[in-house]
């Protein structure tokens, strides 16, 4: 079985839209989680570790 014989199969326009949709929700999903994960540090450790000396 050479490369040329394998069959691929095409998404519908259909089937790329909903694709494409559960991406972003998944994108979204996870970016809210780091900004979640993000303030959650920031509120454990306090305030002052924004305006601490570098």
């Amino acid at each position: 079985m050479s490369v040329m014989d394998i069959e691929t199969i095409t998404p519908t326009e259909a089937q790329k839209k909903a694709r494409r949709s559960r991406n972003v929700a998944i994108g979204l999903a996870l970016g809210a989680f780091v900004v979640l994960v993000y303030v959650i540090s920031i509120v454990k450790l306090g305030s002052a570790v924004l305006s601490r000396p570098m």
